[in-house]
């Protein structure tokens, strides 16, 4: 049995997305008390004196911490009247999406139904990629669709996006991917396709037997449902709903529309763009880390070489 040591800010820094529980414990010096338990999804305490360490695991794996106590003020303590589970409950974190000309939106994110989801989105948002990107695809009744660095369904992030220690436009700024955390690519996501839910756009490549790989395609394009629609559960990753805004969404979503690049029959890019000024997610005291990321998929390169023997 570990001798129980001093719960400190260091150690609580130390702490990263990814750990698995007995990681933590030897970071800390001692086993945490489980407060919570849902499903898939624990969360354990640590508790001394007037500090505490909440972290949230998912799949066995830290997917979000928080602390009270840690900075020295004890007067935060003082000022809760909640049990120890209720510390270490954590608030979900809230994206407040500025769309210039139209208003806010406001979407809470739900880490505990995929997590690297919403540390991946987290992430894209507090380092300004999504600023002055425009909502490039409106399906009437069905969802509108935004995130894109190119502006017509093609574009991406890349490393240097997420992380600050990649130089833009360097060897290692690789375009990347994160896994679809849905049911059907093996995660347990319980949140349905309703209307105000925020969900990762994909690929999909399915007709040429790469299902996996346009599972794993989502980077940082998402789009937010018009209407429930069932036939989008357990196929992409929903990640949060809207809380307050969806008027002015449903303004985007009857603006007049122009054909797109690919030439649709039924147009879907709005006639004049519609700019996100800005995307900033308040993560409530948590910190969620950088996302677990894969280089993506090319497929124009694996097409020309399949059928074309071209590398």
């Amino acid at each position: 049995m570990l001798e129980k040591s001093n719960i400190t800010m260091e150690k609580f820094n130390q702490i990263n997305t990814g750990m698995t529980y007995s990681q933590v414990v030897n970071i800390i010096g001692f086993e945490g008390t489980i407060s919570s338990q849902a499903g898939n999804i624990k969360t354990y305490t640590w508790e001394q004196s007037s500090k505490i360490i909440s972290v949230v695991f998912t799949n066995d794996k830290v997917s979000a911490k928080s602390q009270i106590g840690l900075s020295g003020k004890s007067s935060e303590i003082e000022k809760q009247n909640e049990t120890k589970q209720q510390l270490a409950i954590k608030q979900n974190p809230v994206a407040t999406m500025e769309i210039k000309d139209y208003g806010v939106i406001k979407i809470e994110l739900y880490p505990e139904i995929a997590p690297n989801t919403v540390s991946n989105f987290i992430a894209l948002a507090n380092g300004e990629f999504y600023d002055n990107l425009i909502i490039h695809r409106v399906v009437k009744d069905f969802i509108i669709q935004g995130g894109d660095s190119q502006g017509d369904g093609t574009g991406g992030p890349s490393l240097s996006d997420i992380d600050s220690s990649i130089i833009k436009g360097s060897s290692k700024d690789k375009l990347y991917s994160i896994n679809g955390e849905f049911t059907k690519n093996g995660y347990n996501n319980t949140l349905k396709h309703e209307r105000g839910v925020i969900s990762m756009a994909r690929s999909d490549y399915s007709s040429v037997e790469l299902t996996k790989e346009g599972y794993n395609s989502a980077g940082s394009q998402f789009f937010i449902c018009l209407s429930d629609t069932p036939d989008l559960n357990g196929q992409y990753a929903g990640f949060g709903k809207v809380i307050s805004g969806m008027n002015i969404i449903d303004k985007i979503a009857d603006v007049e529309l122009g054909s797109d690049e690919a030439g649709d029959v039924e147009p879907s890019k709005p006639k004049e763009d519609i700019l996100i000024s800005s995307i900033r997610v308040d993560t409530k005291g948590c910190e969620y880390g950088k996302p677990e990321t894969h280089e993506t998929f090319d497929y124009q390169a694996w097409y020309m070489k399949q059928y074309y023997g071209i590398e």
